[in-house]
């Protein structure tokens, strides 16, 4: 694997200084365009969500949304009740069912004009409401078809009524109705049902927490009362209150349900801990150190909230087809009534039945349905797998992604010190006790190297007479074993020179090398490396399974990029780049005709991101409102990128499955609409135009359910 050269050389850095935490600053290079959904989409009922936490309760999501849900509801069962009167009414249901004279008496046939303009006014308002708010914005849609239908029908069957030649519709009128009453609301339930995630992130709160007052008495007060630097009592199984550190005890917390992360994680003093997370066996103190909007949990409910009103690009397009098929609708049920009426010289009852089946069945309304039903299910889908979406149209670009840069440092690897290499010097002391000795003098060390020892074993000796040798190591008396580990630098000053190649080689990889002397001899070397996640290389190989070129950026020196290049098997990688220099190598390899996402943790990588094709801030903990990621991994594990990677393309196939379910059926129903095979004596009422396309808007809200129900196996 060739690695490139041109890398500008920086400052070495002192290798401990590498790994302590550095100062980072939130850098806004990229603005979130907010999607504003238009009047004329505003049926597919996106509710209001108030996407904070205040500080007096939870907020009440989408109550807009239930209001309008349960509206339909109640005009659909008022309307299917008044269609059976309607129904014994006509003559055209009383001659088959032989009760035309059960059925006749003074006044009939008003009370069933009466009844059906009862249906057309108060079930048929909301349409007639769309078709004017569509008409405010100059972009006709499904109300305007759905109530030019019922306007022509009850129109013409009035004027029947009143006394004008022919049938009237009445029948075929409150059917229709009836099923689009019956339609929307279905529609609502599903987007509602699409929602829920958002209520069960605000129902993960406790509804009080247990503060220590100035008296150090323990009290419960609502979440409300509690402030930042506030201290609180976590008992084992309760919900953590609010975002804060640990300042006494110790316990494993389960974040499932906010992070995606199922394993419980041993927390202890010093250790963040998130709002809405279950305590686990042990008993906690925390300061309050995050609180309302400012919350991790809040600001996943406002990345939820943004995404699922957000729309995509796929939107878009469906917008665009539905205006279209607007138009080809009432041009062609235009064109049906007079090819019906002045060519063929049908009745113009017959004529205008055509023209209103035509509308009815071209009605875009499982077209309009399709995309924000799979939006507002694969926002749920990739909340609870720790995906948190700010930019939709990059989320679904992401299944187009032909190279992923990963920023080397906390992404491909953890960010701190941890043993690599033990080699022993041919000794009597095998590389276990060279490893095990070391560890026990550096046990009683504080220094990241001794800390990077020291984890590397399960347990150590009893140490006596420990001494640190301030630059140059440490020593300790081990099992009567004088023992010291030190810096090349000691044993150079000691006059002893490291000719074997193992260790010259471990130099040239930039890799931290200490010796360790027992009883004054030289037995053997440590090395340490920022220690490379566990789930990389598997990331690694299933993106490059996937056709995906990986490339590493680090300002590390040229050693230590390869070494971890090698570890990983990686395409390529810069090394030796300042933060600044991350965005122009993004461009470099954009330039090439790749699509890139570029991984990094969101903070210093910021320009890095923004250049991207796609920003994905990875291991963001509760640093959640990043402004440049596109996407944000909560958890900090490669193999999310990959199962990113995945739901986006299975998000892309089930928009395209629900495209081809709302619009394939026009192809059909519209010819059978018009009339085309009505010398073959078949031909479709409005009535059964309706539930044609009702249909289609059942099978694209059950194809969106399937995808919550049956979610894309992700790569973890």
């Amino acid at each position: 694997m060739k690695s490139p050269d041109n890398g500008e050389k920086n400052n070495k850095k002192d290798h401990s200084k590498h790994h302590s935490q550095p100062d980072h600053d939130h850098q806004k290079d990229k603005d979130n365009k907010a999607t504003e959904n238009d009047a004329s989409s505003s049926d597919n009922h996106n509710g209001d969500h108030d996407s904070h936490l205040d500080e007096e309760s939870a907020p009440k999501h989408g109550s807009h949304h239930q209001h309008m849900m349960e509206d339909y509801k109640r005009r659909f069962l008022v309307s299917v009740i008044l269609t059976v009167p309607i129904f014994l009414l006509s003559p055209l249901i009383q001659e088959p069912l032989g009760i035309t004279e059960l059925m006749t008496f003074p006044g009939d046939r008003f009370i069933f004009f009466i009844l059906a303009s009862i249906v057309f006014i108060y079930g048929g308002y909301p349409f007639i409401k769309g078709l004017i708010r569509e008409s405010k914005i100059k972009r006709p849609g499904m109300m305007t078809l759905i109530a030019l239908a019922i306007i022509v029908s009850y129109s013409y069957s009035a004027a029947v009524f009143f006394g004008l030649p022919g049938m009237d519709l009445f029948p075929e009128l409150v059917i229709l109705i009836d099923i689009m009453l019956l339609g929307h609301w279905i529609e609502m339930r599903s987007i509602q049902g699409a929602s829920k995630a958002l209520e069960k992130l605000v129902e993960l709160l406790p509804k009080k927490a247990h503060r220590i007052n100035e008296e150090g008495k323990v009290e419960d007060v609502p979440l409300k009362s509690l402030q930042i630097k506030d201290k609180v009592v976590v008992k084992p199984g309760e919900k953590i209150p609010a975002d804060g550190k640990i300042i006494e005890g110790k316990s494993s917390i389960n974040e499932a349900l906010l992070t995606g992360e199922s394993t419980p994680l041993d927390k202890e003093v010093g250790d963040e801990v998130i709002g809405g997370s279950i305590n686990g066996e042990g008993s906690l103190t925390i300061e309050i150190e995050k609180k309302g909007e400012d919350s991790f949990l809040s600001q996943v409910i406002d990345l939820v909230n943004q995404a699922q009103e957000a729309k995509s690009d796929t939107q878009d397009l469906t917008d665009r087809a539905g205006l279209w098929l607007t138009i080809v609708a009432l041009g062609g049920g235009a064109l049906t009534l007079i090819v019906w009426f002045a060519i063929f010289n049908m009745d113009f009852a017959f004529s205008l039945e055509r023209t209103v089946t035509v509308m009815v069945t071209a009605c875009p309304h499982a077209l309009g349905l399709a995309i924000p039903l799979v939006i507002a299910v694969s926002t749920s889908i990739s909340a609870k797998n720790g995906f948190l979406i700010k930019n939709r149209s990059n989320f679904e670009d992401s299944k187009d992604i032909e190279a992923v840069i990963f920023d080397k440092t906390g992404t491909l690897t953890r960010g701190e010190l941890g043993v690599s290499d033990v080699y022993a010097f041919g000794s009597e002391f095998d590389e276990g006790d060279i490893l095990k000795y070391a560890a026990s003098v550096e046990s009683k060390s504080e220094h990241p190297i001794a800390q990077g020892i020291v984890s590397a074993v399960e347990g150590t000796f009893p140490v006596e007479d420990f001494e640190s040798l301030p630059g140059k190591g440490a020593s300790g008396i081990v099992d009567g074993n004088k023992v010291q580990i030190v810096s090349p630098g000691f044993i150079k000053d000691k006059g002893i020179e490291l000719e074997d190649e193992q260790v010259l080689d471990l130099f040239s990889q930039g890799k931290t090398v200490v010796l360790v002397l027992i009883d004054d001899e030289l037995v053997g070397c440590i090395a340490l490396a920022d220690v490379i996640r566990e789930e990389s290389a598997e990331a690694i190989k299933k993106l490059q399974n996937k056709g995906i070129t990986c490339i590493m950026l680090t300002g590390d020196t040229k050693g230590v990029a390869k070494w971890v290049s090698e570890k990983l098997n990686l395409d390529e990688y810069f090394y030796e780049v300042l933060p600044k220099e991350k965005a122009e190598k993004v461009k470099e390899i954009q330039d090439r005709g790749l699509k890139v996402a570029m991984t990094g943790d969101g903070v210093n990588d910021a320009p890095a991101l923004a250049q991207a094709d796609v920003g994905i801030a990875i291991g963001a903990g509760t640093d959640v409102a990043m402004e440049t990621a596109d996407i944000i991994l909560v958890r900090s594990n490669p193999l999310d990128v990959v199962a990113l990677l995945d739901l986006s393309s299975a998000t892309y196939r089930k928009m395209w499955e629900n495209l081809l379910w709302a619009s394939g059926y026009n192809a059909v129903a519209l010819p059978l609409a018009a009339g085309i095979l009505f010398g073959q004596g078949i031909i479709l009422t409005p009535a059964m135009g309706a539930i044609f396309m009702s249909l289609s808007t059942v099978i694209v809200a059950i194809n969106a359910q399937i995808f919550r129900f049956k979610p894309p196996k992700l790569t973890r």
